[in-house]
């Protein structure tokens, strides 16, 4: 009787600890590409290449993930980034991905930049049910969670802030004369779109010059002398910081004094303004959801303080004043939160359900009043933007913070 009673208890022992140890593992869910100790995440950027200023925004997320390494990581778990690069050309994209996936096996693939090279990798990714998360590039196509689940956009939509810049004309310069430049990819034709839309049935009269660009054209100044000679006195310049910093040198040239319009991700004073010249620069617009680090009014903004000391641990030979480095700690901020907010399920699902239950979330870099929000049916993090206008040497923002929020 004592050894059957015995017998009991040490089966009953086994099966409790049999039930801890399974609910122990089942609190840990894991994909390819994450376990106790690691977290993959795959990138691509182009660092060579046309646009090849962009790629110190992967050299910012690398510094801002070793800053998080060195305070213990995620939950425990160190962030192994792997940036490849694709040399803002989408075959190589295509390929960079497929060994981000296959060879390194990576748990997502976060931030890829531009718009032909994820337009390039989404279907892949889609199929392989593996994150496209937080894309460096304002596409509206970002934002369709029905048809890509497994893709989320990050900064505001490019036909969002061409609106904002459609409805900014419409009031204060009804009677523009418009010549543009595009950048002749997805890129370029969604701000194109936007922009008509904005302008509406007045976009006919309103634009009397076009002109679209290969990137693989070394100078777009021939394209700025026809667009000169069209006798714009609005001049909008949707461009990549080569060819932004190129159009502003060269309508200094030409003596032409349009209002100059410049795209947010060629609004770079490191990047753009500054190789164009300060004095080629003044009085043009552009508008901006990020703080801007060569503003000395954010001297004493806490985020802003945060964001410069880990510049100077993590990233002392960082162009402060280029706002691609910004960008990178910003998304990167994000991405650290949404992992955060998995815990210990670190499956590919789980990622993507938290990053699309972002509420108020507001990384150091932000402009204040503007912050991420995304929900199963809204893959668009950031919709708000602020205009501002070139004076001195630097931007100076003016009016209320507007969203661009795309309406069905």
């Amino acid at each position: 009787m004592h050894l059957n009673y015995r017998l009991r208890l040490a089966a009953l022992t086994a099966a409790v600890i049999a039930s801890t140890t399974s609910a122990a593992l089942a609190q840990k869910n894991y994909d390819t590409g994450a376990s106790d100790t690691e977290i993959k995440i795959g990138n691509i950027m182009p660092y060579s290449g046309p646009a090849s200023a962009y790629g110190v925004i992967g050299k910012s997320e690398a510094a801002y993930f070793n800053k998080i390494n060195a305070e213990g990581g995620i939950n425990g778990r160190k962030i192994n980034f792997i940036s490849y690069d694709d040399a803002y050309s989408p075959p190589k994209a295509v390929e960079q991905v497929r060994k981000l996936v296959e060879s390194d096996e990576v748990l997502m693939v976060f931030n890829p930049l531009g718009t032909p090279s994820n337009t390039a990798i989404q279907k892949y990714l889609n199929s392989k049910k593996i994150p496209q998360l937080f894309v460096a590039t304002g596409a509206t196509k970002w934002n369709d969670p029905r048809n890509f689940p497994w893709t989320m956009g990050w900064q505001p939509s490019y036909q969002a802030e061409s609106r904002i810049y459609a409805k900014y004309l419409l009031k204060e310069k009804p009677d523009a004369k418009i010549g543009l430049i595009y950048q002749n990819d997805d890129f370029g034709k969604d701000y194109l779109k936007g922009f008509k839309d904005g302008l509406g049935p007045k976009a006919a009269s309103m634009i009397v010059a076009e002109e679209s660009y290969e990137t693989s054209e070394p100078s777009i100044d021939g394209h700025i002398v026809k667009l000169k000679a069209s006798g714009a006195d609005v001049f909008y310049s949707i461009t990549t910081p080569k060819f932004a910093a190129q159009a502003i040198k060269k309508v200094a040239e030409l003596d032409w004094h349009p209002l100059q319009i410049v795209v947010n991700v060629s609004s770079s004073i490191g990047a753009v303004i500054k190789p164009a010249g300060y004095e080629n620069a003044q009085g043009i617009l552009s508008a901006n959801y990020a703080k801007d680090a060569s503003d000395p009014q954010w001297d004493n903004d806490p985020g802003m303080h945060k964001y410069t000391e880990f510049l100077k641990q993590y990233y002392p030979d960082a162009n402060k004043i280029d706002n691609s480095v910004l960008y990178g700690y910003g998304a990167a901020q994000t991405l650290v939160k949404v992992l955060q907010m998995c815990g210990d399920d670190l499956t590919r699902a789980n990622v993507m359900k938290q990053a699309a239950s972002l509420k108020d979330f507001a990384p150091d870099t932000l402009l204040p009043g503007i912050t991420i929000n995304t929900s199963p049916t809204d893959f668009a993090p950031i919709e708000q933007l602020q205009m501002m206008r070139f004076k001195g040497e630097q931007w100076v923002l003016f009016g209320d913070i507007i969203s661009g929020e795309v309406q069905d």
